[in-house]
C-alpha cells in the first residue's frame, strides 16, 4: 500500500508539472501579451507601445524563443513556487514569498494569500453540497432498487431524469429568484459567505440555499448511480446465497449489497467532490460567495493570468488527491479489490 501511494504521488507531481507547463506556455505564446494587461492596469493614461515594451521586459515576455525565453521564465515561475522570487514591474520592486504563484495584474497582491482567503468559502460550499448528494441521493437510489419495476421506481427515475436535464445554472438562478427575490424567504434570504468563526448563524443562512441547490441537483445523478449499482449488486451470487441462508432483508441489502454498490459511487463522488473543491463557478456567482470559482471567473474576465494559472494548478492538485483517496477507499469497501 505504501509503495502504491508513493508511486501515485510521484505520478501526481508529474501531472502537476505538465499542467503548469501547459498553462504557462498558453499564456506565454498567447495572442495577447500579458504585458498589455499589466500596462492597462498600472498606467492611468493610455498604454502606449513604449510602455508595453517596458512591462514586457520587466515580466520577461520580450524574448519569445523557447529555450532562452519561455523555459527560462517557466524556471523562474517554478522557483518562485519553491522558494519565492523578486519582481520589478514598472520600476517598482516586489517581493513574493513562497509559494509564489505570481502577483495579480490588477491588485499587485500575491496570488497565494488571496487564494487561501477564499478557500474556506469554497470548502464550505463543497462539503455542504456533497453531504446532501449522499444523504439524499444514495438512500433514494437504494429504495428505488429495492422496488425495481414498480410505479414508485419509474416515477422517481423519470422525475429525476427530467430535473437533471435542466442546466444547473438555470436551476440555481430560478431557485435564487423564486426564494430570495420574489418570496423573500427570511431563513435563507441572506446569500453570501460569512466565516463560521465570526457568526455561525450567518454562515449557515448564507450558504443554505447554495447547499440546497447543489444537493437537489446533484442527488438526481447519485440516485441513478446508486439504483444501478444496487440492482447489479442484488443480483450477485453472494447476495442470493445470503438470502437463501435466511438472513434478514435489511442485512442483505445494507450489509452485503450496499457495500459492493458503494464502489462505483465512491469513484464518481471523489471526482465530483474534487470538482466542487476546485470551485463551483455558477453557485458562487449566483449566490455571491467569494470563493475560488468566483475569483477565477473574475480573473478570466480581467485577463489576470497569474490567478488563472494558480486556480488551474489548484484544481489539478485537488483532483489528483481526490482520485488517490478514492483508490485507497476501494480496498476498504471491497475486499476483492487489490492495489497493484
Amino acid at each position: 500500500m505504501f509503495a502504491y501511494i508513493v508511486k501515485r504521488l510521484i505520478a501526481g507531481l508529474v501531472v502537476l508539472v505538465l499542467v503548469s507547463l501547459s498553462v504557462f506556455m498558453l499564456f506565454f505564446y498567447g495572442p495577447k501579451s500579458p504585458a498589455r494587461t499589466v500596462c492597462d492596469f498600472k498606467t492611468s493614461q493610455k498604454c502606449t507601445d513604449a510602455k508595453e515594451a517596458t512591462f514586457e521586459r520587466d515580466l520577461g515576455f520580450d524574448d519569445k524563443s523557447f529555450i532562452g525565453g519561455a523555459m527560462t521564465q517557466y524556471g523562474y515561475y517554478m522557483k518562485g513556487i519553491a522558494v519565492g522570487r523578486d519582481f520589478e514591474i514598472g520600476g517598482l520592486p516586489y517581493r513574493c514569498e513562497a509559494p509564489c504563484f505570481g502577483l495579480s495584474y490588477r491588485t499587485s497582491e500575491q496570488v497565494w494569500p488571496e487564494m487561501v482567503d477564499r478557500l474556506p468559502a469554497t470548502i464550505s460550499v463543497a462539503v455542504g453540497g456533497a453531504f446532501l448528494y449522499l444523504i439524499i441521493g444514495v438512500p433514494m437510489g437504494v429504495a428505488a432498487a429495492r422496488r425495481r419495476g414498480t410505479v414508485q421506481d419509474k416515477a422517481l427515475v423519470s422525475s429525476f431524469l427530467i430535473l437533471s436535464s435542466v442546466p444547473y445554472y438555470l436551476f440555481a438562478l430560478l431557485t435564487f429568484l423564486y426564494t430570495v427575490v420574489w418570496f423573500e424567504v427570511p431563513v435563507i434570504g441572506n446569500p453570501g459567505y460569512t466565516p463560521f468563526s465570526e457568526n455561525p448563524y450567518e454562515w449557515f443562512t448564507g450558504l443554505a440555499l447554495a447547499w440546497i441547490c447543489l444537493g437537489i441537483f446533484g442527488c438526481t445523478q447519485y440516485t441513478r448511480y446508486a439504483r444501478g449499482a444496487m440492482v447489479e449488486a442484488l443480483g450477485e451470487d453472494y447476495v442470493r446465497t445470503a438470502k437463501a441462508k435466511g438472513l434478514p432483508t435489511r442485512t442483505v441489502v445494507y450489509k452485503h449489497g450496499l457495500r459492493a454498490a458503494l464502489v462505483p459511487i465512491v469513484t464518481i463522488f471523489g471526482i465530483d467532490f474534487g470538482t466542487l473543491l476546485a470551485g463551483t463557478i455558477f453557485t458562487e456567482k449566483i449566490f455571491d460567495i467569494n470563493g475560488i470559482g468566483l475569483w477565477a471567473l473574475n480573473a478570466i474576465g480581467d485577463q489576470d493570468l497569474p490567478i488563472v494559472a494558480a486556480t488551474a494548478l489548484f484544481s489539478a492538485a485537488v483532483l489528483i488527491v481526490a482520485n488517490l483517496l478514492v483508490d485507497i477507499l476501494y480496498s476498504i469497501l471491497d475486499p476483492r479489490v487489490r492495489l497493484a
